[in-house]
């Protein structure tokens, strides 16, 4: 219900030509700290038995990805699992000084499998990801930063505050330019990648 209700609001406000930006929080405690195990094995179950119950889940991803407006996580607590893969699929990152992040998946016998394995190399430095993916450890909101996970980080209290000011400051861009603007950033960071992955070998 909560991946189908987010992944209704994300095509609505797509829909919206007066919406600029887009700003995804959770509590105080959690962001989205991922499914229940119970539920993903329910979902396991559902998926061996009809591969089409997977689709609530690849619309929300799909619905970020091809989002025309920057897609900004406000994170106050804990993003871990699907709550670590919504935030890497987010465009911007405002995190709390007590924020972490992880894919603690393989420590439960499972993978991340909403792409997370895919982004978290692209949002921070290959060979940490890969640690982080095979041990399911987190990043805290300080290496996060450190990283490039996270472009702000700040007192709990000012995150949901500070992620309405930088979509407030985005939507004042011309709405051509920003569309352009996010295509541009998006194509330069696949480059960047690439190179980074010839380079490496």
């Amino acid at each position: 219900a909560l991946v189908a209700g987010l992944a209704d609001a994300l095509e609505h406000a797509q829909q919206d030509p007066e919406v600029r930006a887009v700003v995804i929080t959770g509590s105080d405690r959690a962001f989205c700290a991922g499914a229940h195990i119970p539920e993903v094995l329910a979902l396991r179950e559902a998926l061996t038995a009809d591969p089409d119950a997977e689709v609530y889940l690849d619309r929300l991803f799909d619905l970020l990805a091809a989002s025309p407006q920057p897609v900004i996580a406000a994170v106050r607590g804990l993003a871990l699992g699907g709550g670590c893969e919504l935030a890497l699929a987010c465009d911007l990152v405002v995190a709390a000084e007590h924020a972490s992040f992880g894919l603690p998946e393989v420590q439960r016998g499972l993978i991340a499998a909403a792409g997370g394995l895919y982004r978290l190399p692209r949002a921070i430095p290959r060979h940490l990801a890969i640690e982080l993916a095979l041990t399911g450890d987190a990043l805290d909101a300080a290496r996060a930063q450190q990283w490039g996970l996270v472009n702000r980080k700040v007192p709990a209290p000012l995150v949901r505050q500070t992620a309405l000011d930088l979509a407030a400051r985005i939507a004042r861009s011309a709405r051509a330019r920003l569309d352009e603007a996010v295509a541009l950033a998006a194509a330069t960071a696949e480059r960047e990648r690439l190179a980074r992955e010839v380079h490496d070998g």
